[in-house]
């Protein structure tokens, strides 16, 4: 069983930053794969960022260079630690987002520990 638990997130204006954090924490043996989702109103869940343990990430186009996932693995066996730097943030980053522990990138969205979300406004 992995918990994850976000924090950060809030109200940034066009072009501003914002910073995210998720803990996840549990049997993390399994957990290869952390990352980012992200739904705004209106759309379906895209997957934002993901990073494996090998320090492998994937982006996805519309954030590629403003974003930067990272992990911190240093805590132990129980507890890794991801982070999602946002920069030149733009209206349409407005979104929930939600913070996810998994076996491998490919299995997050159906079979991964989701967190409860964290709100992302972007102003202009």
């Amino acid at each position: 069983q992995v918990a994850v638990e976000e924090s950060g997130g809030g109200l940034a204006q066009s072009g501003g930053s914002l910073r995210l954090s998720c803990t996840a924490s549990g049997s993390m043996f399994s957990i290869n794969a952390l990352g980012w989702y992200r739904q705004a109103p209106g759309k379906s869940r895209e997957l934002v960022a993901a990073i494996t343990r090998n320090g492998t990430t994937t982006y996805t186009e519309s954030v590629k260079g403003r974003f930067t996932i990272t992990r911190d693995n240093s805590r132990g066996d129980d507890e890794n630690v991801v982070t999602l730097q946002m920069n030149n943030l733009k209206l349409e980053d407005t979104a929930v987002y939600y913070c996810v522990a998994a076996f491998t990138v490919r299995t997050m969205s159906d079979f991964g520990s989701w967190g409860q979300g964290t709100q992302v406004t972007v102003s202009a």
